[in-house]
């Protein structure tokens, strides 16, 4: 049954990165005419829409009593601001370097479950985590050029979502994964919202908004299937899949916005991917070891 829910857990984690992959370049097109704060608020909004009709259609009421569980609310609010910064960091700098930066996040969050819940990290995990970040700082290059304010809202974002994403596995299964979805947008709303009113509104002609709305899908398909896929299976098997939208992101930052990544990037993101792999390596490794005196210990 494990290895079927890690399966199902991998193809969660596949399709909820092509679907924040697509939704980044599609909102990341409308920056030049639309404010971040706008483009938050539409698209949650809209997320909120589609999310409300798909649990009417499967006979779920919606409400807003989870958020009186802290856990759910820790969790909305990591996500309004990481996608405050994330997307502001996308409006000024090219897709793949957000995305390969983005690439560090498997490893803050074995980071912050070895600080918050004690998880067992060996030595060589350690290692693993340290080249991973040695990794991000090659990718912004400190005291070059590459180094920018955006790139710093990016790094934000990899710890806002790993906290998210470790309280994720700490919200019980009664909770139904939609419920979650749901007041994850509605946060994203207020969030945008919020901006909105210190940036301004800009007319939205059609186009936009028709992009709008399949961003907005998007995002709730990527949300979705986030939730279900941390709940799954095992986070040492399915986290290293999260890799698989450095693909979707330098492909499509090459065909839509003709961006081409550079050396630096591209040897920063071979090392934090390699770290990611590695450590999970050793995580499955050690967990095989754990199991197997298991089994010997209650032969015994």
């Amino acid at each position: 049954m494990t290895g079927m829910n890690n399966r199902k857990g991998a193809l969660f984690m596949a399709a909820a990165m092509a679907g924040f992959t697509i939704n980044d370049a599609m909102t990341k097109s409308l920056t030049h005419s639309l404010g971040v704060g706008q483009i938050i608020f539409l698209r949650g909004a809209l997320a909120c829409l589609f999310i409300y009709l798909l649990m009417r259609a499967q006979g779920i009421r919606p409400s807003l009593k989870p958020l009186g569980n802290p856990l759910i609310s820790v969790r909305v609010a990591c996500e309004m601001l990481s996608s405050v910064c994330y997307l502001t960091a996308l409006s000024l700098i090219p897709l793949a370097n957000a995305a390969a930066i983005l690439q560090s996040l498997p490893l803050a969050v074995t980071f912050g479950a070895a600080l918050v819940f004690r998880d067992p990290v060996g030595w060589r995990r350690w290692l693993a985590i340290i080249a991973g970040f040695v990794g991000v700082l090659i990718i912004i290059r400190p005291g070059a050029e590459g180094f920018t304010l955006p790139a710093l809202y990016v790094v934000m974002t990899v710890f806002l979502a790993a906290t998210r994403d470790l309280v994720t596995t700490r919200i019980h299964a009664d909770t139904p994964s939609i419920v979650v979805t749901l007041l994850t947008a509605m946060g994203n709303s207020v969030a945008g919202f919020g901006l909105m009113a210190y940036q301004g509104w800009q007319p939205v002609n059609l186009p936009s908004f028709a992009l709008l709305a399949a961003a907005a899908l998007m995002l709730m398909g990527g949300y979705q299937c986030i939730i279900l896929s941390m709940r799954s299976g095992e986070i040492s098997f399915i986290a290293p899949f999260r890799y698989s939208s450095m693909l979707w992101a330098i492909g499509l930052g090459f065909l839509i916005f003709h961006e081409v990544p550079d050396l630096p990037m591209l040897i920063g993101m071979m090392i934090v991917v390699a770290s990611g792999l590695y450590m999970f390596s050793r995580e499955r490794k050690r967990r095989t070891i754990i199991a197997a005196t298991a089994v010997t210990e209650g032969e015994a």
